[in-house]
């Protein structure tokens, strides 16, 4: 037995968690360099707020005079979604994050009432991590998650619903669209509606054979779990990655190269770190930059890969990127872009024969990456950087409204004053 809890509005969750003033009016999170809209709360969607609306064209609009324009903070973020996995933990055996936001629990062997557990979850949830949520519970993964749709969707419901009886199914599933059922593309859907098939109630009608003959084994997987046999199977762990990109669009163009070494080599710093965290070494890298499709400007647009020694070492990530990068630079272009992707990933552990002459010291460097690692982990991310990561560059993104990192950076911590 599964259960699937979901952060409701989860961005806008966290703004609204240490601003009361927020929590009775709408609320919109923006994307990188405040570009579009990713996340509204319910009184922003009453609106008509649309997901991905641009932020330049939606804050003309007079009858949303009222929203709240939020930059995203993924630092707050982030440590927010770590809290709600503690009170989690602590309360059901095993958890598994999906994203930032829903995290599947393992209801398997409980014996108390599986409902008023999950009402009770997400009051602890909502105590101690400040988080509004909707639980939803199946016998699979998918049911779990159809479920918490249901939840979600019942405003005046009590945040849970359970899919786990098939009484219960039969009652719900030809009103619900195949759109809400994960694991289903829109090529499948469309696919599937040319058929006449449009509810999830007309697709579990479906035999077995006839789903793998339309949608292959995948889709047949999804048609299995709707009807409560168990396909994709609890994990703790996540999937080891087999790539890993820093890619950033410029708060403004970049036209010197002075301004696109900073930006790459912060971008290759920034991916080691990520390297080091999750216990990973790369062996190749990809370095690519390019101009804006929509400004009218010259357009340019270039990429390299290139072998990379194995490393998790900033120092070496930052000279090959920059080297790599010199190498696709132009003059007279106004570049929107550039990023990082690190490929050919691997752990740490289970390292291929080393070289016979490393270009630089193992054990030297692994010794230098933990202390660097350690002082930032204390003091502040950048505390202590390569010297070519500039400390506030000209180039970063476009945050004009950004929430204090409330619980990370103690210089942004709340303060209580005694009246």
């Amino acid at each position: 037995m599964f259960a699937l809890i979901d952060g409701n509005s989860f961005y806008c969750s966290c703004e609204r968690a240490f601003d009361p003033r927020l929590r009775t009016v709408p609320v919109v999170v923006l994307s990188n360099n405040d570009g579009c809209v990713i996340a509204r709360s319910h009184e922003a969607r009453d609106l008509g707020l649309k997901m991905g609306e641009p932020y330049h064209l939606a804050r003309r609009r007079p009858e949303l005079a009222s929203v709240v324009w939020k930059s995203s903070n993924y630092v707050l973020y982030g440590d927010m979604s770590r809290r709600m996995y503690e009170v989690l933990t602590e309360r059901v055996a095993r958890v598994e994050p999906y994203s930032i936001d829903e995290m599947f629990l393992d209801f398997t062997d409980r014996a108390d009432d599986l409902t008023a557990l999950s009402v009770d979850l997400r009051a602890s949830v909502r105590r101690i991590a400040k988080i509004p949520t909707c639980i939803g519970i199946g016998p699979t993964k998918t049911l779990a998650k159809l479920a918490n749709r249901i939840a979600k969707a019942d405003r005046q419901g009590p945040g849970v619903f359970d899919l786990s009886s098939a009484e219960t199914r039969a009652r719900v599933f030809s009103a619900l669209d195949l759109g809400d059922v994960w694991g289903l593309g829109r090529a499948s859907i469309d696919k599937l509606a040319r058929l006449g098939v449009t509810s999830v109630g007309h697709f579990t009608a479906l035999k077995s054979d006839q789903v793998r003959e339309l949608l292959t084994v995948t889709g047949q997987r999804t048609h299995a779990e709707l009807l409560g046999i168990p396909c994709f199977e609890f994990t703790t762990a996540p999937p080891p990655k087999k790539s890993l990109a820093v890619t950033r669009s410029f708060g403004q163009a970049v036209t010197s190269w002075e301004g696109m070494r900073e930006a790459v080599a912060a971008y290759a710093n920034r991916a080691a770190e990520k390297l080091r965290r999750h216990g990973l070494q790369a062996r190749a890298m990809q370095v690519f930059m390019h101009t804006s499709r929509f400004s009218g400007d010259p357009s340019y647009a270039n990429q390299v890969t290139l072998a990379l020694e194995p490393t998790a070492d900033s120092l070496a990530l930052v000279a090959s990127a920059t080297r790599a990068a010199r190498a696709l630079w132009r003059d007279g272009y106004r570049y929107a872009k550039a990023g990082i992707v690190l490929l050919d990933l691997y752990q740490q552990d289970e390292q291929p024969v080393a070289d016979l002459f490393p270009s630089r010291d193992p054990a030297k460097s692994a010794a230098l990456m933990a202390a660097l690692d350690s002082v930032n982990q204390r003091f502040g991310r950048n505390t202590l950087r390569p010297g070519a990561v500039a400390a506030a560059p000209a180039w970063g993104m476009r945050r004009s409204s950004l929430s204090p990192c409330y619980t990370t950076r103690e210089t942004d911590l709340m303060q209580v004053i005694a009246c």
